[in-house]
């Protein structure tokens, strides 16, 4: 029987940008009620997969368990529980040892990059429910699991629906020594000393970076990026950008650095790279962060970024659905509802 993983996370959509910006609150409720809706999705398939969820101390994965479908074999990962990112890193690691035919993510950016650092080539379907949405889409759960179900039971091939997200390297030398982390969609650099609420708000702190994608209707450094420079989340390399006071740039472009937060933004630069090409920043005293939060914090450091086209293999939801449509796979065979001859 195929099967999936459904990784959802208890502490995603919970930061500071519910309090600062105008991003809405994503509660365990209404996340229970979207795993709900994975799972019924998955019944649309005339032989659903069996799915394994992974365990929370929010008692989200419980009440998926107690809700699945009749006809869903489900089951709770047998891991340990931290309360921590590495409890996502440690499902996604053992959905790919399971071989599983796609994961579903409930999360954020942050939760995304987390199970593509550990789920290898397993297909996944991101949905928002997260803070900064960049890579996730805006989807319903139901129809995700419709996806989910179409890719891993083989009824539509995932060769012919999934596409290959880049990822951002950032690699500091220090007087300490060389910190490295992955982004997805972006890799910023903050002039701001102390990682604090760890969420980037502030445009005049934002020094630049490099994104995978980019687009206006995205969010942080990749809207700003997609005003001038617009790249397809599947697309070769990335875009460098370095940002100035607005009153000193060469120009300006207004983007959405976050949700409910519109600002001007000055750009020094703004560049396609290649694949694997180094850029280069020198940071006296910063932050570098990764797709919209802070994480590492640097003094008298050089920042070298790198596009990699080897991130996740994001499964395209409308075009599984359509491709889904087009093999029958919704179609049930006719039942003769005629009465039996008589002897």
């Amino acid at each position: 029987m195929a099967r999936i993983g459904l990784v959802v996370n208890p502490a995603a959509g919970r930061d500071i940008r519910r309090l600062t910006g105008g991003a809405s609150v994503v509660d365990d409720y209404a996340k229970r009620r979207v795993a709900d809706c994975v799972l019924e999705g998955l019944t649309a398939v005339a032989d659903p997969p069996a799915v394994g969820v992974m365990p929370d101390r929010a008692g989200i994965a419980d009440h998926v368990l107690e809700e699945a479908p009749e006809e869903l074999a489900a089951d709770v990962l047998e891991i340990a529980v931290e309360n921590t990112a590495t409890d996502t890193r440690r499902a996604a690691a053992r959905f790919r040892e399971q071989e599983v035919g796609a994961v579903v993510v409930l999360g954020g950016d942050g939760t995304t990059r987390d199970v593509a650092s550990e789920v290898g080539s397993v297909p996944v379907v991101a949905v928002s429910t997260g803070t900064n949405n960049v890579v996730p889409s805006a989807v319903d759960g139901t129809v995700a699991g419709v996806a989910a179900a179409l890719v891993a039971t083989g009824a539509v091939p995932a060769a012919d629906v999934v596409e290959r997200h880049g990822r951002i390297e950032a690699r500091a030398e220090t007087p300490n020594g060389e910190k490295r982390l992955t982004a997805l969609a972006a890799a910023e650099v903050s002039s701001r000393s102390f990682i604090g609420s760890r969420a980037l708000l502030d445009p005049d702190d934002l020094l630049g970076g490099v994104v995978s994608r980019a687009h206006p209707g995205d969010i942080g450094l990749p809207a700003v990026a997609g005003a001038l420079e617009p790249i397809a989340p599947d697309g070769s390399g990335g875009v460098a950008l370095r940002l100035t006071d607005p009153d000193d740039a060469p120009r300006t472009a207004r983007a959405v650095l976050a949700p409910g937060v519109v600002a001007t933004v000055g750009i020094e630069s703004c560049e396609r790279v290649d694949p694997d090409e180094p850029v280069a920043f020198e940071v006296p005293d910063g932050v570098v962060g990764a797709d919209g939060e802070r994480e590492l914090e640097l003094t008298d450091a050089t920042v070298e970024f790198r596009v990699r086209s080897d991130g996740p293999r994001l499964v395209d939801v409308d075009a599984t659905l359509s491709a889904g449509a087009e093999t029958s796979a919704f179609a049930l065979e006719a039942v003769d509802a005629s009465p039996a001859p008589e002897d």
